[in-house]
């Protein structure tokens, strides 16, 4: 089961001594994390959706193999709530496929108010078409249902497991590969995880997840570095 471990973001002003060297400009900040890490969850996407010319350029900074998980536009998911999203994702697409073959998974972060619509929710994954990989964060306690897991499982997209303050739920295998969210730990110095949190993580993905079947894992912790440190402690529990 292959672990793909990164961070939620890169361009944090308080990593300027935590995670990058002193004198490093802001300009190389992505270029740096790519070297240590295979991937990283871009979520200026979901604020302000880019041009397509930002996307390629961030493909440039990058090794071969790096992938970018993309965070959907808030137009989508929190201003339109689902609602007709064939134009707003094709909006999407025709600007984050500028990142080439480093356009990894894409994410829908629905807000946390959004009651369950199974229907928008097919119609939406619909629209990405059947073969690039989705994962959707679910917040609103109605998305877990049976009726909401077979739509997932139908669209072989992925529900996402969003942790905050050991919370893992809804925890569903819907399809051959699984994305991971760790927004905030319950250790010292806060928000970080504790290894015995992210070794019972380790544990859960690899019994839910076969050796062939890949996991995307980010850490949203950002505060004081917390996300590369946890980071770096699962890919070597992984």
């Amino acid at each position: 089961m292959p672990m793909i471990v990164g961070t939620s973001g890169w361009h944090y002003a308080d990593w300027r001594q935590a995670v990058y060297p002193p004198g490093l400009p802001q300009r190389q900040w992505l270029a740096h994390l790519s070297q240590e890490f295979p991937t990283v969850e871009l979520n200026n996407s979901f604020y302000r959706l880019p041009p397509r010319s930002i996307f390629e350029g961030w493909a440039a900074q990058v090794p071969e193999g790096f992938l970018f998980a993309v965070k959907a536009s808030r137009y989508l998911t929190h201003i339109r709530r689902l609602r007709d999203p064939a134009e707003p994702v094709a909006r999407l697409l025709s600007q984050a496929e500028g990142l080439g073959p480093a356009c990894g998974p894409f994410l829908l972060q629905l807000p946390p108010d959004l009651k369950a619509d199974p229907e928008a929710l097919d119609q939406t994954l619909a629209a990405f078409g059947p073969h690039r990989r989705v994962a959707t964060e679910m917040r609103h306690p109605s998305w877990d249902s049976d009726v909401v897991r077979r739509v997932l499982e139908r669209r072989h997209a992925a529900c996402c497991w969003a942790d905050r303050k050991g919370k893992l739920k809804p925890r569903w295998k819907t399809t051959n590969w699984g994305y991971v969210r760790m927004h905030e730990g319950q250790a010292s110095p806060h928000p970080c995880y504790g290894r015995a949190a992210l070794e019972g993580l380790a544990v859960e993905v690899s019994q839910a997840y076969g050796d062939d079947e890949d996991v995307f894992v980010y850490f949203n912790n950002d505060p004081g570095g917390c996300a590369v440190r946890n980071a770096r402690t699962l890919r070597s529990l992984a």
